[in-house]
């Protein structure tokens, strides 16, 4: 189901048949180095992964991670950006992921500025989160160019890593 659409890019929800590409997504290097290891090996991980986490982040809030597809080549998927509210968070993040080839060719830029359109006008998101790795500056760039400000260091999950906490107001 399209959710948004930019000038070279669709976003749509995920469903299970996008396991195939989900499982490449999250075993690419950056996701690892910079996301971390989920331990999604399988399609059957990966569907499990989209079932308990995409699937049902729309049901729950009406958001989530949306697949991010090429209007050109045949609408091949080539990462992912959306919405998440976690736990561990007092507002709802934005995040986003590529796989290699893509990367710095301004496809997370044209993603992320629907996504927060988005988390304005449909969901009425006053504000927005960001949390990622002070290693990765290519992230906090991009975060940066959005409109996000740092705010501060974290450690917002169990595995006693730090993240740099940035905010958007809406």
């Amino acid at each position: 189901m399209k959710v948004a659409e930019t000038e070279r890019l669709i976003l749509e929800k995920f469903t299970l048949n996008d396991a195939p590409f989900f499982l490449e997504l999250v075993n690419s290097p950056n996701w690892i180095k910079y996301i971390g290891d989920r331990n999604t090996k399988t399609i059957k991980d990966a569907e499990i992964r989209i079932k308990n986490g995409h699937l049902q982040s729309y049901n729950n809030h009406g958001f989530g991670f949306y697949k991010v597809l090429l209007k050109s080549e045949n609408h091949k998927p080539i990462g992912t950006c959306g919405l998440i509210k976690r736990e561990e968070l007092p507002e709802v993040d934005l995040g986003f992921a590529f796989l290699p080839e893509y990367e710095g060719k301004g496809f997370g830029f044209e993603a992320s500025e629907q996504v927060i359109k988005l988390a304005k006008n449909k969901h009425g998101l006053k504000a927005l989160l960001a949390i990622v790795q002070a290693e990765n500056k290519n992230s906090i760039k991009l975060l940066s160019k959005l409109g996000f400000v740092f705010k501060k260091i974290i450690i917002p999950f169990n595995d006693g890593k730090e993240l740099e906490l940035f905010t958007k107001k809406l």
